[in-house]
């Protein structure tokens, strides 16, 4: 631990920066008393492998021991990217590890969850580039290229692209970035992105930003202190990355981008955010479905996966998984 002054330290204790720029981290899953899905019978295999060794950075595969495909047809692959402001979380977090666990049995897939690098020791867009990487390993593995685990059971041209708040972010740039199809990764084929209340910002404040309670989870100092840490240095909220619709930000408009599920709570303080990105995306003919819960806040879908709202999330996933498989 640094023995700096502190320059903010979020309620909960998750994320603490130090004046000399240094920082604390603390685990979600052990903040919010996660156990860890370890064997639920077996249904699930996992094993961790290293993707970049530059930046040593690793992910987790997950499939299910014995799937239950009928049709004896091969699994869609789903990737998820753990949210945490940029700042926080793992691919081994409990919130994380017991979600993609969920998602591969639940939705009979081969789930692959990457970790990225974190600000602010590596700023936007460290994490954008690590989940391109982390699509270009698997392009590898397609091409024969990898270590075999997953080719018996992975359905290549049949990939979903995943992410919860800064993980959504990443998969939204991601949709622009690749375009419909992602055709670069060929012979990997993406067939669309699920976006769980994705992380977006702006310098011009939203009401649901303005009134959010200062108790919440994520508060606008939280929220404010996240966009500081990982921007680069110089920049503002409005940075493209951040803000997919600013002033500096004209990729969307021309992009041509696969299906699209948005998820948000009704009390996130990103709702507004939220909603305004399905609607221009709507107003540009963009293929996207939205489902908002009312009295939800951020994260619900992760950090209370047993609730009546989580359990109807995974069945929007699952529904959006089986459509667009086709």
């Amino acid at each position: 631990m640094s023995d700096a002054a502190v320059a903010f330290e979020d309620s909960l204790g998750l994320f603490t920066v130090y004046k000399d720029g240094s920082v604390r981290r603390a685990s979600p899953g052990s903040l919010f008393n996660v156990p860890v899905i370890d064997d639920d019978g077996g249904s699930v295999q996992w094993k961790d492998y290293t993707f970049d060794p530059q930046h040593n950075l690793s992910l987790r595969l997950y499939k299910p021991t014995s799937p239950n495909n009928n049709n004896l047809n091969k699994l869609p692959v789903i990737y998820n990217f753990h949210g945490g402001g940029f700042c926080i979380g793992s691919r081994a977090d409990p919130i994380s590890h017991n979600c993609c666990y969920r998602l591969a049995s639940r939705l009979q897939a081969v789930v692959v969850s990457p970790d990225y690098r974190l600000a602010p020791e590596s700023r936007l867009p460290a994490a954008v580039e690590d989940g391109y990487a982390a699509l270009k390993w698997l392009q590898d593995q397609a091409e024969g290229r990898g270590d075999g685990w997953l080719g018996d059971v992975a359905d290549y041209g049949n990939v979903f692209v995943c992410g919860e708040s800064a993980g959504g972010n990443i998969a939204h740039n991601l949709a622009v970035r690749l375009g419909a199809g992602a055709p670069e990764l060929a012979p990997v084929k993406v067939k669309g992105y699920v976006l769980l209340a994705p992380f977006f910002g702006g310098t011009v404040r939203t009401r649901s930003e303005a009134e959010a309670p200062k108790d919440f989870m994520l508060n606008l100092e939280l929220v404010d202190w996240l966009w500081k840490c990982s921007i680069p240095v110089g920049d503002t909220c409005d940075h493209p990355l951040v803000n997919p619709f600013g002033a500096r930000s004209k990729a969307v408009e021309a992009a041509e981008m696969d299906p699209i599920l948005v998820v948000s709570g009704g009390s996130d303080i990103l709702v507004d955010r939220i909603r305004d990105y399905v609607e221009k995306l709507k107003n540009l003919v963009k293929s996207v479905e939205y489902a908002e819960f009312e009295g939800q806040p951020h994260g619900f879908f992760s950090i209370n996966p047993d609730s009546e709202a989580a359990e109807s999330v995974m069945n929007l996933i699952s529904k959006f998984v089986v459509k667009n498989s086709i």
